[in-house]
């Protein structure tokens, strides 16, 4: 992996703008070519093999969880178990997933899973793309995930009656970004959509139905919004009460997967494995770690250590659930700026990769996007 210098292209803001791309800007610079990360095609299949392997190590884990009732460990309450429960039994399905990885050349190691609102997708799958056609059409891109979403999406219209499917998130720019995204690659396979605002979506106590502004029964709910917030909030408890007569995608079983509380779990299943950095629910032997919230976004409340002193911390608020300390990994140092791939799980398969920066050890929402091509 090499960090390259690279031309920045004319009217570049206005390129991406008129791609729907609106948030390359926004607290700084966020979509960042001047530079770009290029990889020896070894690596690539490295990235590849370790997203299948891995994948398949958090279903694994997620039967683990159920068979030995370790909900406290997620900070799951009782009355939501059996809903998750049903939802895995019932292979309920899950459109994607991001895992973000350290890599140092030789070692590729999984920080987290980013399993229930990932973002990022749109500039991964489409802008760096185009970035990559306009200066390097010659090149090629670890980069399928166009095509791999709109084929989940037909493969899940075989299932799926009515095809019609609400989409929601918040409503600032890059969560809707992402999810008009993933909305026109569902249309683009078939399905009727609609965009809705999550805190429009509507409740019907009589018939304990969830509805949309017209009224219209919601069968089909893809959210851009944690299940975490969702038991915050006291709407998970209508979720419980509808029985999945509105059926959501991400499915609950992937509150387990995005909850930090996977990592040492993961470890205690597969300890020593090769993608797997040591983790624990307690500090244990650790001196050099990584002492992370439960449930947390953008970095908030994580603190690295060395030999057991602090040496940077993002404030937060994060951690009423409880902390994982987890092994640190040495990120690769390129003049001060460190990256994390993060690599993603479509359907059931790996489908390509972002590579985001940061002038901090712990990548947080000042973070930039850095495009990547393959050599060889």
């Amino acid at each position: 992996m090499k960090r390259i210098p690279s031309e920045i292209r004319k009217n570049w803001e206005h390129k991406l703008e008129s791609l729907g791309f609106g948030y390359h800007s926004l607290e700084g610079l966020y979509w960042d070519e001047s530079h770009y990360y290029e990889f020896p095609l070894h690596e690539i299949s490295l990235i590849e093999t370790a997203t299948s392997e891995l994948w398949q190590m958090c279903l694994e884990a997620v039967d683990h969880i159920i068979a030995k009732n370790l909900w406290y460990r997620f900070n799951i309450p009782e009355w939501f178990r059996n809903y998750i429960i049903t939802s895995w039994e019932e292979d309920h399905p899950s459109v994607y997933g991001r895992f973000d990885f350290g890599f140092d050349g030789e070692n590729l190691k999984l920080l987290e899973f980013n399993a229930d609102t990932p973002t990022s997708l749109y500039e991964a799958s489409v802008i760096q793309w185009y970035w990559l056609q306009e200066l390097f059409p010659d090149k090629d891109q670890y980069n399928s995930i166009h095509e791999k979403l709109i084929d989940y999406w037909k493969y899940l219209k075989n299932y799926m009656n009515p095809h019609y499917i609400y989409f929601s998130s918040l409503t600032n720019i890059e969560d809707v970004t992402n999810v008009e995204y993933i909305r026109d690659c569902a249309t683009q396979a078939g399905f009727e959509t609609e965009f809705i605002p999550i805190q429009d979506i509507g409740w019907a106590e009589d018939i304990e139905e969830f509805i949309a502004g017209d009224r219209s029964i919601m069968e089909y709910i893809f959210k851009l919004y944690p299940y975490e917030w969702i038991l915050e909030d006291g709407f998970g408890e209508k979720l419980v009460k509808n029985g999945f007569r509105s059926q959501w995608i991400e499915p609950a079983w992937k509150v387990l997967l995005s909850s930090k509380a996977i990592l040492p779990v993961l470890w205690e299943l597969y300890p020593g494995h090769p993608y797997l950095l040591e983790s624990y629910f307690e500090q244990r032997n650790l001196k050099d770690f990584v002492k992370k919230p439960v449930y947390s976004r953008e970095g908030a409340n994580v603190t690295l250590y060395k030999d057991n002193f602090p040496i940077e911390q993002n404030t937060g608020a994060y951690g009423k659930e409880g902390f994982i300390y987890q092994q640190l990994f040495n990120l690769p140092n390129f003049n001060g700026n460190y990256p994390v791939i993060g690599s993603w799980i479509i359907g059931q398969e790996p489908a390509g990769i972002g590579v985001r920066e940061s002038v901090n050890l712990i990548t947080n929402n000042q973070s930039r996007f850095i495009p990547h091509l393959i050599n060889g």
